[in-house]
């Protein structure tokens, strides 16, 4: 009983900033709609942009100052684990796939892991540029 007492305030905010990071998705989502048949770019444009997000937290979390220990499960797993959608991006690769557009499938199945990567890689490295120049 005392190991879920110590963890319960972790799946607690966990759970509050997964709520918020899946809602800012889903008004992502109604305020640029991906037709039936076309393109899924909000989802791609939410992950890339979730993913840079979490390169900024984890350098700004990792070396500015020690933030409460609920901070990074908040941020990190909850809003922005919320805000990125890899499981919807497996349905838009199987719904492009399914529809005919194998090349947009593929083109869609390895462009979304790589913006991401790069968007966390290039984030991070600017965000400790930043630091680095400020502290000058």
């Amino acid at each position: 009983m005392t190991a879920w007492r110590a963890q319960a305030p972790v799946v607690a905010v966990v759970a509050l900033g997964g709520a918020a990071g899946a809602s800012a998705r889903y008004g992502a989502s109604l305020v640029w709609p991906t037709p039936a048949d076309g393109f899924p770019w909000t989802t791609l444009g939410v992950n890339t942009v979730g993913c840079a997000l979490i390169g900024v937290l984890m350098v700004v979390v990792g070396r500015v100052r020690s933030a409460h220990r609920l901070v990074r499960p908040f941020l990190g797993t909850g809003v922005l684990g919320g805000f990125t959608t890899f499981s919807a991006y497996a349905l838009d690769v199987r719904r492009l796939v399914e529809g005919h557009r194998v090349a947009a499938g593929l083109a869609y199945l390895f462009l979304t892991p790589s913006a991401a990567l790069a968007a966390v890689g290039t984030a991070a490295w600017l965000t400790r540029r930043v630091l680095v120049w400020r502290r000058t």
